[in-house]
């Protein structure tokens, strides 16, 4: 059995199974990534549902796995050289997983820097853009009820970045070429949640971009992501 007392977050959140992968998430477009990802790759894994609308991911114990506080973070017993580590960020888990299996990520140096350059898209665009306009639009919209300044800006940010999508995605099936990868998953969750979770699909007018809803659409019919989505249930 493998030993993670090395890890402080296990003793908030203890492992029942300590030689599987210990996932720390909620079911947000963010969380749902590595849990997509691990239900593609068939890995083993344990939850634990880290509800961050009660700052408990600002507690010592989650700090100890991730300085920044955020979800996702990820405890592999099996890491390299046979031992435990742990990892944080979406983007570097998802690579790390990718790596791990050989999946999801292609071995062709040129095709592994165009996922990687997708990837990171998501990571420096449609993440955090997509994060403003969401906030400023549905959470703190009667904060700015007389400054419309903060929604446009992100909307057409937003809008601009769902246009990128949109010209891959009339060349390519998927974002880096004809076969699915981290990529896809990192970025589909973020498109889903601005209808599911704000609301907008009117507002940005989502019926414009065709090949990125039909993308979407593709991505969630995978058994996987219908599992991943829920991961930690929702209830």
């Amino acid at each position: 059995m493998a030993d993670l007392s090395a890890f402080p977050i296990t003793s908030r959140w203890p492992a029942q199974n300590p030689d599987i992968i210990q996932l720390y998430s909620l079911a947000t477009p963010n969380g749902v990534k590595v849990s997509i990802a691990l239900e593609e790759l068939g890995l083993p894994y344990e939850t634990h549902k880290i509800d961050i609308g009660t700052d408990v991911q600002k507690t010592p114990e989650f700090l100890s796995l991730n300085p920044n506080g955020r979800i996702p973070a990820l405890i592999d017993p099996n890491g390299p050289g046979g031992k435990p580590i742990g990892l944080f960020e979406s983007g570097a888990i998802l690579v790390y997983l990718a790596e791990k299996t050989g999946k999801l990520l292609p071995t062709d140096p040129r095709a592994r820097y165009d996922a990687l350059c997708w990837l990171f898209f998501q990571m420096g665009g449609v993440g955090p853009m997509f994060g403003q306009f969401g906030h400023f639009f549905k959470y703190a919209a009667d904060k700015v009820a007389n400054n419309p300044y903060p929604e446009e800006r992100y909307r057409n940010e937003a809008r601009r970045l769902l246009g990128v999508l949109e010209t891959q995605l009339e060349k390519t099936r998927w974002l880096a070429g004809e076969d699915y990868s981290i990529a896809d998953i990192a970025t589909f969750p973020w498109v889903r949640g601005l209808d599911i979770f704000y609301g907008a699909k009117d507002h940005l007018k989502l019926a414009e971009f065709p090949k990125v809803a039909a993308w979407v659409e593709a991505a969630m019919a995978r058994p996987a992501s219908e599992k991943g989505f829920n991961v930690p249930p929702r209830t």
